[in-house]
This record gives C-alpha cells, structure tokens and sequence, in this order.
C-alpha cells in the first residue's frame, strides 16, 4: 500500500476509532477455502479421536454423567469459539487469536498464546501419530511392523498433504469430516432403532433401566466426572480452527457466523446425543478406554467387521487431527516469526502459498514423538496427552482475555464490534475463565495422569520466560522497523 494511501485511509476514519492494525503475517496467503471447506473443518474440530476412542474409558469411569461433562465443557468451547468468532469478524486473520493476543494484550500476550498454542499441536501430533500406529497394529497384516515405523510414515504422508497446497488440506479435511460425521449417524441410527425395538444387546434390553440398575447416573460419586473433564476438553480442543481457517476464505463475515453458530448443535447431537445413547445401550462398566465404545456396543449384537470399520473411522479421526495441527501451527508460527518472537525460517511461504518453514518446525518436535515411540510405545500416547492439555487450556484463556480487552475497547469507541457477537460479555469471558483454570486446579485430585499435568505448569512457566528474555530485542527490533517504515502497519496503542 502506497503512502497517500494510508494517509487518505487515516482521513476517511472516524475520529473516534483507532485505525485497525494489520498482521504482517497476513499477507501472502491463497484465499483457496471455500465455505464447504470451513464448515466441514468445523465439524471436523467438534468431532474427533476423544469421542470415538476416549469415551469408553471414560464411560467406565464416570458412568451415565458423561454425558452431562460433555454438555458442560461443550457450552464453554462454544463460548470460547463464538468469543474468536467475533474477533475473526472484527479482523479476519491467519495468525488468529495470536494476532489478537498481540493487538489487545501486547507482544508478551502474544508470545505466550503462540508458543502454547504450538506446545499444545505439536504434543497433540505425537499423539495422533502414536493413536495411528496403535490403530494400524489392528490388522494382522502391520502387527510386525515397528511402531515407531508406522508413525513415521503417517507422520511424512500427512506433511505432504500439508506442503502441497491449502486447497488440498481442505479437501482432505472435508473428507475426512464426511467420514466422521457419516458414521456416527449411521451408529445412533442403529442405537435409536435398538432402544426403539428392545433389541437385546449383550445379554440385557436397552434403556433407562441400565442407568437406573447400574448405579444411577453417577455410578462411582462425583470425583470420576470430575476428574475426566482434562480428557473431555482435550477432546474439543481443534474447535478454534475455525478462526485460523478465515484467513485464507474469501469471504468470512459470510462464512464463519455459520460454521461458529453450528458448533453448538454438532456438540449437543454428536457428543452429548451419543454418550446418551451409549449409556442407554450398555452398562458404562461393559465399555473400557481399549476399545472404541462404538465397536463394543456393535459387536454385542454380532455386526460382523464392526472392529475393522470403527478402527478404519478412528484411524481417520486421527490423521485429521494431525493433518488439522500442521495447517494451523504453520500459520500461527508465521505470525509469530513476522513479529520476531519465533524462529525467521518459519516466516518462509513456499510457491503454493503454504508456509512450509512453521509446518516443518512442528514435523521435527512430531520427529521426537517417533522417537518416543521407539523408546516408551506404552507410555508415549499417556505423556504427551498431559502436555498438549496445558496447551489448549492457556490457548482458550488467552482468546477469553483479548476479548474482554476488546469488548472494553469498543465501549471506549476505540474500535467497533461485529453484529455477530459473543452473548453475556464481560460475565461470559469471566465465568469461562474460571472454569478453564478451575479444570486444571482440579486436576490435582487425580495422582496418576492429572496431578503429573499440574506439575508441569512451573516447567513450562519457566521455559516461556527464558524464551522470551530470548527473543525480546528482536522484538522490540522489529516493532521499532515497522514504526519507522511509512508503509509499516500501524500498531494501535
């Protein structure tokens, strides 16, 4: 943009409202998403490895009120996402909710979201990589080869998927989505016509009487529903994709109020709707984090090949999930890089517009899951899963606190919020937050996997700090660049 440009822009403000900044990192990027695409990563983000594998294990643990976890963690990642919504549409961006962080909380805002943010996917990678091995080694025909193998090559197909084009990531994602989404409504139609018809499954007649005969809705006290909310948020952590996907759509204020406001009903009818019909199928001891809770309740009525089909799902699931945290790091690190608080290469954009240098950042930390993998196959997925939770946990906390900044700077004429609009602010951002950190105050009570998490906080506490008293000059460098160019993007105060 032209110099007379950015003066004749200034003069046509309003002179109640600070002119909006722009994200450096912003610019280069294909607009290549379609409204298909966005909607679909939506739901993809809604839907993933935490219900199709995680909810056996945690239907065992905590019975029946799963279902009611689930509603209550979903409202909230409805809140935080509807909360970037209106971010997104105040100032569509591919660096998200760390580009807001840096225009309402400031560089160090900024610094920490991004860095969280890439701590939480590149955790969640070696997850998905190690959930892809295990589900491979379900077939005879991969049991002899390594583990550590088979992540490997998950790991390289998925990269370049990513390396090609942001089209292609979109394609592959809405595929994936129909996938997911198509097999779960074809189990809850099994499950409703099972309920429906009083089909003996496993020995007992679905319904409320294997609620009511089992222990109730909470079986095992309320502690176990406690406890399970870390692994009940991880398993909506992806729903902000949404917000990183508006960059490179061509028409977001069209495109993200839908795919935002759809969220809701996903999570009521596919979380919520299928815990309930899984409670109402099986006794919640019958089901075991071993297995998939879809294929349990389908092999008690003899569905032949229902292992082979739900693993192929999951497996799916998983290669989503990875496919989702390449994209989204690889633009959140780009934002960062611009501003100087992450590495230069992963600034670099290749010839198809993808910036391959963050993507490959987060290959490599996914290259020590594979090494993970080789040394603890047992443990790799337990270790990592603990991390990734801190990660989405400070993520979505920090997108709640740039919005209460910008709600306020709105009230003070500073800027202008969108019509579509997180309902209750300021009390909705408050309530959310506390919830969040009350989530990983709680996690104290569970010796084997949540207090471990807890204890991590003062490693990763400590961490963040040294790297940014590392990388503060070339921040503080690169603002004074940007000031001083007449062409810089204009930093509001």
């Amino acid at each position: 943009m032209s110099k007379d440009a950015v003066t004749t822009a200034t003069a046509a403000a309003p002179t109640t409202e600070a002119p909006t900044p722009a994200d450096a990192g912003d610019a280069g990027y294909s607009k290549d998403l379609k409204a298909r695409h966005v909607n679909m990563i939506a739901i993809g983000g809604a839907i993933g490895t935490g219900l199709f594998l995680g909810a056996g294990g945690r239907l065992h643990d905590a019975g029946p009120a799963l279902a009611l976890a689930y509603l209550v963690c979903g409202l909230f990642a409805f809140f935080v996402v509807r909360a970037l919504g209106e971010l997104v549409l105040y100032r569509p961006s591919s660096g998200s909710f760390v580009s807001y962080a840096r225009e309402f909380l400031g560089e160090k805002g900024a610094y920490v979201a991004g860095w969280m943010y890439f701590l939480n996917w590149s955790t969640t990678g070696i997850a998905d990589i190690t959930a892809i091995a295990l589900y491979t080694h379900y077939w005879s025909a991969f049991t002899d080869i390594p583990q550590w193998v088979l992540a490997l090559i998950a790991l390289a197909v998925v990269l370049a998927v990513n390396l090609i084009s942001v089209k292609i990531f979109g394609e592959m994602e809405f595929w994936f989505a129909i996938v997911k989404v198509a097999t779960l409504v074809a189990f809850m139609l099994v499950g409703v016509f099972l309920l429906a018809t009083q089909h003996e499954v496993g020995g007992g007649t679905p319904g409320l009487n294997m609620i009511t005969d089992n222990g109730g809705i909470l079986p095992h006290g309320v502690l176990p529903v406690v406890l399970v909310m870390q692994g009940v948020i991880f398993a909506y952590a992806a729903l902000e994709l949404v917000g990183v996907a508006a960059g490179e759509t061509a028409e977001p204020e069209k495109v993200v109020p839908r795919g935002v406001n759809s969220i809701m009903w996903r999570v009521g009818l596919f979380y919520v709707g299928s815990v309930a019909l899984l409670a109402l199928l099986l006794p919640g001891s019958m089901y075991s984090a071993d297995e998939s809770p879809f294929v349990t309740v389908l092999s008690k009525i003899g569905v032949p090949a229902a292992g082979d089909v739900m693993n192929l799902v999951v497996l799916t699931a998983a290669m989503s999930s990875l496919n989702s945290g390449l994209y989204s790091t690889g633009r959140i690190l780009r934002s960062m890089a611009m501003a100087g608080s992450a590495p230069k290469f992963t600034a670099r954009m290749n010839r198809s517009q993808v910036p391959y240098g963050g993507i490959l950042l987060t290959c490599a930390v996914c290259v020590l899951g594979v090494g993970l993998n080789f040394l603890v196959p047992e443990k790799a997925f337990e270790i990592v899963l603990n991390v990734a939770s801190l990660g989405i946990i400070s993520t979505w906390v920090i997108i709640m606190i740039s919005h209460l900044v910008f709600v306020r700077r709105a009230r003070a004429g500073l800027v202008t919020r969108p019509s579509f609009r997180l309902p209750g602010s300021p009390v909705t951002e408050i309530v959310t937050i506390a919830f969040l950190v009350s989530v990983l105050g709680l996690m104290w009570n569970d010796p084997e996997v949540g207090r471990k998490t807890v204890l991590l906080v003062p490693l990763v506490a400590a961490m963040l700090v040294a790297g940014w008293y590392a990388v503060r000059r070339r921040v503080a460098h690169t603002t004074d660049r940007e000031l001083a160019a007449p062409t810089g993007r204009t930093q509001q105060k």
